[in-house]
């Protein structure tokens, strides 16, 4: 289902409008500031005050009061209460352990704002139902709090047989150029344009063989020594995204172990601003490729 386009002070969830101009006028949102902290703080022994220990965001908890106004046609009223529910209710979302709902949102002067979460709570209450008008108590659970770019942003890198990303001017013979027996090395450039750090989805299609990717500003890196993808229809996937990390093949099978035990994907994260992402591989072909995908991240509306 396409998305909806919105515009200032609208929402969409579960692909219902709501917000100004839509027949569900949305009269006030709770929940869209600070996510609530976990903290760590312990009492001083012997002494007065206290320790603070690290603060973690917990679960985001958006609360909307709206209202169904569809004046004269009830049936609309009870559609649209409806609606609301189906998504949530869809059994790809309910009964799957990590997965989400997105509730977009569009204030004026800021890109469309995603939070990934579940609906927990719809409560219509019918009463004035018969005047076509139905007041909505919503309760949406981000269990991400951070909140995303409405859309993904993708770069895919080549794994270059020139070594070290390239010739160094002036060009003097002789030249070298890689064989396959040395590890290709090729620079690439990423941009997260939020104030949050972002969380790509990394996939490496083959043929290529012992694959590491380096974030270079914070030297992380991912590495897989093992690793043997022999043609361009093999593939493997590094999913870092917070409740949906993973590993996983082409068939589907799970990955992970090929991952090095050092290597963190819960760390590997774009921060924002541009970061240089290199990989390495040995692939004689010159077709392996990378590709990252991510949505930009914002910690404030």
């Amino acid at each position: 289902m396409p998305q909806l386009e919105l515009t200032d002070w609208q929402y969409e969830l579960g692909g219902v409008l709501m917000g100004a101009g839509a027949s569900v006028q949305v009269l006030e949102t709770t929940g869209l500031g600070r996510a609530p902290v976990r903290d760590n703080d312990a009492d001083q022994p012997s002494m007065d005050g206290a320790f603070a220990g690290p603060d973690y965001y917990a679960s985001r908890q958006v609360q909307i009061d709206a209202a169904v106004r569809t004046p004269g046609d009830p049936a609309a009223a009870h559609d649209v209460a409806a609606a609301l529910q189906a998504m949530a209710d869809d059994p790809a979302v309910r009964l799957v352990g990590g997965e989400t709902m997105p509730l977009r949102m569009k204030r004026p002067g800021r890109p469309v704002k995603v939070l990934n979460g579940r609906l927990r709570k719809a409560d219509p209450e019918y009463a004035q139902a018969i005047h076509g008008y139905v007041p909505l108590d919503l309760e949406f659970i981000a269990t991400d709090p951070t909140f995303y770019a409405d859309e993904e942003t993708t770069t895919e890198i080549p794994l270059g047989w020139l070594t070290g990303g390239g010739f160094k001017a002036p060009v003097v013979a002789p030249i070298f150029v890689q064989s396959g027996t040395t590890a290709a090395d090729r620079p690439g450039w990423v941009a997260n344009a939020g104030t949050g750090d972002a969380w790509p989805v990394i996939r490496i299609t083959g043929p290529v063989a012992a694959v590491t990717i380096t974030h270079v500003a914070s030297g992380r890196q991912l590495s897989f020594p093992t690793l043997n993808l022999t043609s361009t229809s093999q593939w493997i996937e590094i999913d870092t995204r917070p409740g949906r990390r993973g590993i996983t093949r082409e068939n589907g099978g799970n990955a992970s172990t090929l991952l090095a035990a050092a290597s963190r994907i819960d760390l590997f994260s774009l921060p924002p601003g541009q970061s240089e992402i290199r990989w390495t591989g040995f692939d004689s072909t010159n077709t392996a490729r990378m590709r990252l995908t991510w949505r930009d991240a914002y910690t404030a509306l």
